[in-house]
C-alpha cells in the first residue's frame, strides 16, 4: 500500500468507526456488526503501525467510545468525572491473541507468579457506583472514559442495586460493572413496542443502553434491569486496607464485595495456565445458551492486584486484561415467500418467511427486511439460501445471500406501490426509510393497528385483544376507539363466542378505563412517533388538551426529548380536523384530558400563572413541571409577553433570561418557587433548604 493510498485508508477506517461507535453508544443503533467493527479496529491499528507518522490521540485506537451525546440540549443529564479513566477492554476472537497475551505478560513480569480469572463478559452498558459510608451517592455512565453522565436516579430504580450496604464495608466504595437487559424483560418489552407500532429493540444491550439514558426514573424501575458488577479499582483502596481484609486477589476482593450486598459478577473461574483458560471459553461457548441474560465472550483477567498494578493501562485499555469474543452463531436456510405488514401508523415492512432452523436455541421462521431499501441492498429473492444471525441479536436478522445456491429462474421482487390491505399507492416522506399507507381512517389494518394500540394494557386498559378487535371491526361496531364506548350489551353477546360474563367484564373495563390519566389517554391515541414517556413529558408540559392543540411547533419542539420530527407528528396530528372530532367524542365520554382531571389537585397556589422551567433543579424537570400543573400553573416552553415568570435553576438557558429582561417576566428560584407551594402539598419531595450540592 502506497503512502497516499494508507492516509486515506486510516481516514476511511477512522470517520467509519466513530460514526458506529456514536450510534452504538449514544443512539444505540450501531450500523455493523461486533465482529465487523473489531475487525476494523485491528486494520485500522495495522496501518497505524505501519505508518506511525499517520497516529493521532484522537483515533479510535487511542480513545475509548463515548456514551454521552454531545449534540443534546442543556436539558440532558449532568456530566461528572471519573476519578479513575473508565477505559475499555483489548479483545479477540483468535484464541492464538490468549496466549501471545499471556507470553506478553510473562515477559513484563520476568518469572513472577500470577493467575488468571476467567468471568463471563456481559453484553450491557458500563456504569460506575459510587458508595460513601455504606449508601449510594452516585452512578455514572462510562462516558468517554474520563466523564460520563450522572443517571443515579435511574440507577436507584434498578432492584438488585443495593441503595445501603451492609458489613464491613470500606468509608468510601467505588465499583464497576454492568446494566443489562434479562430475556425475559427485553421480551416484555418489544412486545409493547410492537403492539405501539414502534420499532423494537434489536438486542438486550440496545435495550439496556437506551432505557438506562430515559428522563423518567419511575420507567427505568418498570424495564426490568438488572446489575452484575465486575471490577473495584485497585487504586481506590489503600493497601493497608486490603491487608487489613486479607484480599490480595481481584476476585477474592469481589467475593468480599458479595459479602456488602452487591450484585457482583458469579461464574467466575481461578486459572493457572492457557489450557485451564481455553477449557474455559469452550465450556461458556455453549452453557452461556442457558442463561437469562445476554453474554458475547469471555474476559481474562491477571487475578493479582499488585501485578495489576505493574502492568498498568495503555491510554484506552489495561493492560492485564484481554476478551475473547464468541462469534455470532449463523445458519443457511431458504426464503420461502416475502410478506408485507401495514403497521397502524401505516408503515409497510416487508418480512421473510424461511424454512424453519434451530438457531441460538430456537427455531426461527421468519425475519424482518426493515424496508425497501434493505432489501435492495441485499438483493434478497424468494427461493434464495440466506445467512440468518443471531448472536447478540435476539431478534433474528438476515446478513447475506448465498448467491451460489441461487435458482436460475429467481425473479427480483418488486416492493408494492399499493397497500397490500386496502391498494392505496404508498407513499415515502422526505428522510423516511419507509413507505406508507396515507389511507389512515381507512387501511383495515391502520384501524385495527390503532384500536389495538388504544386498549393495550400501558394505554387504556381495556379487556380486549387481536380476536376481539377483529370480531368488532369485521361487524362494523368499531372503527375509532369512541365507538368503544357506544359497545351495548346486546352487540356484544352476538358476537360469536361471548356470554354474558364475558362481555360484562369487558363493558366494566370500559367504565373502569374512564379513569386512566391524561398522559396514557394521549399515548392511547397513537401518534406517530409518541411513545409511553413522551406523551408524559408532552402531557406534564402542557397540562391539558387544549394548550397541547394550540401549541406552535416551536413549542413542541422545546419539550424535552421532543424534537422535530416528533413534534411535527403531534403537530399535525392536532391541526387534523378528524381528530379533534375523535377527541371531543371520546371527552364526552369522560375520559381524562387535562392533568388537573386526574384527581390528584394539590392546591390552586398556582392557579392562572403560565411558567416556563429552564435550568436544572434538585429534582427532575419532569417532577417540577408535574408540582406546576398540580398546583393549578401551566406549563409553556417558550417566554411570551403572557409568561407568568421563568423557574430557573442552575444553569437556565441564556436566550430564556435574555427574553425575560426584555420583556419584564419575573425570574424565580427554586427556592423562591417551594415557598410558593404549600408545604404540605410538595409531591413527597424533600425541599433543598440550600442550592444543591453536586457530588
Amino acid at each position: 500500500m502506497e503512502r497516499q493510498e494508507a492516509k486515506l485508508r486510516i481516514q476511511e477506517l477512522r470517520d467509519e468507526l466513530w460514526e458506529n461507535s456514536r450510534k452504538y453508544y449514544v443512539e444505540n443503533a450501531p450500523t455493523m456488526s461486533d465482529y465487523d467493527f473489531d475487525r476494523k479496529m485491528h486494520e485500522l491499528e495495522a496501518l497505524e503501525a505501519e505508518w506511525p507518522e499517520f497516529q493521532s490521540p484522537d483515533s479510535p485506537t487511542r480513545k475509548v467510545g463515548s456514551d454521552i451525546d454531545e449534540r443534546s440540549s442543556s436539558g440532558g443529564f449532568v456530566q461528572r468525572m471519573h476519578r479513575y479513566p473508565m477505559l475499555s477492554l483489548a479483545n479477540t476472537y483468535n484464541l492464538g491473541d490468549i496466549e501471545e497475551f499471556a507470553q506478553r505478560t510473562d515477559r513484563a513480569l520476568e518469572g513472577q507468579q500470577y493467575s488468571y480469572c476467567c468471568e463471563l463478559k456481559f453484553d450491557g452498558t458500563s456504569i460506575s457506583l459510587t458508595y460513601l459510608d455504606g449508601k449510594l451517592v452516585q452512578a455514572v455512565t462510562r462516558g468517554d472514559g474520563e466523564k460520563g453522565d450522572d443517571v443515579t436516579e435511574n440507577v436507584r430504580q434498578i432492584g438488585n442495586i443495593p441503595a445501603q450496604l451492609k458489613g464491613d464495608f470500606p468509608h468510601e466504595l467505588e465499583i464497576r460493572g454492568e446494566i443489562l437487559m434479562p430475556y425475559s424483560s427485553f421480551d416484555k418489552l418489544n412486545e409493547l413496542r410492537e403492539l405501539e407500532d414502534e420499532a423494537p429493540f434489536a438486542n438486550p444491550r440496545n435495550a439496556a443502553s437506551g432505557s438506562l439514558k430515559l428522563q423518567d426514573p419511575q420507567e427505568v424501575g418498570r424495564r426490568g434491569l438488572w446489575c452484575t458488577l465486575y471490577h473495584i479499582p485497585a487504586q481506590s483502596i489503600d493497601e493497608s486496607s486490603l491487608k487489613e481484609m486479607g484480599i490480595s486477589g481481584h476476585s477474592a476482593l469481589l467475593d468480599k464485595a458479595a459479602s456488602w450486598g452487591l450484585p457482583v459478577s458469579e461464574h467466575r473461574t481461578l486459572c493457572c495456565n492457557i489450557a485451564d483458560i481455553e477449557e474455559y471459553i469452550r465450556h461458556w461457548d455453549t452453557e452461556r445458551e442457558k442463561l437469562p441474560y445476554a453474554t458475547d465472550g469471555i474476559v481474562i483477567k491477571i487475578n493479582e492486584l499488585d501485578v495489576q498494578k505493574t502492568l498498568g493501562y495503555t491510554s484506552k485499555s489495561p493492560r492485564w486484561a484481554v476478551a475473547y469474543k464468541f462469534k455470532a452463531e449463523q445458519a443457511l436456510t431458504k426464503v420461502l415467500s416475502i410478506d408485507y405488514q401495514v403497521g397502524r401508523t401505516g408503515a409497510v415492512t416487508p418480512v421473510a418467511n424461511l424454512s424453519p432452523v434451530p438457531l441460538s436455541g430456537t427455531i426461527v421462521k421468519r425475519a424482518t427486511l426493515n424496508n425497501a431499501d434493505q432489501m435492495g441492498l441485499l438483493d434478497i429473492r424468494v427461493g434464495d439460501y440466506v445467512y440468518v444471525e443471531k448472536g447478540g441479536e435476539i431478534i433474528p436478522k438476515i446478513t447475506g445471500v448465498e448467491f451460489s445456491r441461487r435458482p436460475a429462474d429467481s425473479v427480483k421482487p418488486e416492493f408494492p406501490t399499493l397497500c397490500p390491505d386496502c391498494f392505496t399507492p404508498l407513499v415515502k416522506e422526505d428522510g423516511e426509510a419507509k413507505w406508507f399507507c396515507p389511507n389512515q381512517d381507512g387501511c383495515p389494518m391502520q384501524i385495527k393497528g390503532r384500536l389495538l394500540h388504544f386498549v393495550s394494557r400501558k394505554a387504556m386498559n381495556i379487556l380486549a385483544g387481536e380476536a376481539t378487535i377483529e370480531q368488532l371491526y369485521e361487524k362494523g361496531y368499531v372503527k375509532t376507539p369512541a365507538d368503544l364506548y357506544d359497545l351495548s350489551m346486546y352487540q356484544l353477546l352476538s358476537l360469536e363466542g361471548w356470554k354474558e360474563k364475558s362481555a360484562s367484564n369487558f363493558l366494566e373495563s370500559l367504565r373502569e378505563s374512564i379513569n386512566v390519566p391524561f398522559d396514557r389517554v394521549l399515548f392511547a391515541l397513537g401518534i406517530r412517533y409518541v411513545g409511553e414517556t413522551t406523551a408524559k413529558a408532552v402531557a406534564r408540559h402542557f397540562g391539558d388538551i387544549d394548550a397541547l392543540a394550540a401549541a406552535s411547533l416551536e413549542d413542541l419542539a422545546a419539550i424535552r426529548d421532543v424534537g422535530e420530527v416528533i413534534a411535527g407528528s403531534i403537530f399535525n396530528y392536532m391541526a387534523d380536523g378528524r381528530h379533534a372530532i375523535e377527541i371531543q367524542r371520546l371527552r364526552a365520554k369522560g375520559l381524562k384530558f387535562s392533568m388537573q382531571d386526574n384527581g390528584s389537585q394539590l392546591s390552586d397556589a398556582l392557579e392562572g400563572q403560565t411558567v416556563v422551567v429552564s435550568g436544572n433543579f434538585s429534582i427532575s424537570r419532569d417532577d417540577i413541571k408535574e408540582l406546576i400543573a398540580r398546583h393549578g400553573g401551566k406549563n409553556t416552553g417558550s417566554i411570551s409577553a403572557k409568561t407568568s415568570f421563568l423557574l430557573a435553576g442552575t444553569k437556565p438557558g441564556p436566550e430564556k433570561i435574555k427574553k425575560c429582561e426584555e420583556l419584564g417576566v419575573r425570574i424565580v428560584s427554586e427556592r423562591e418557587f417551594w415557598d410558593m407551594l404549600p408545604e404540605e402539598h410538595s409531591l413527597g419531595m424533600q425541599i433543598p433548604q440550600d442550592e444543591p450540592t453536586l457530588f
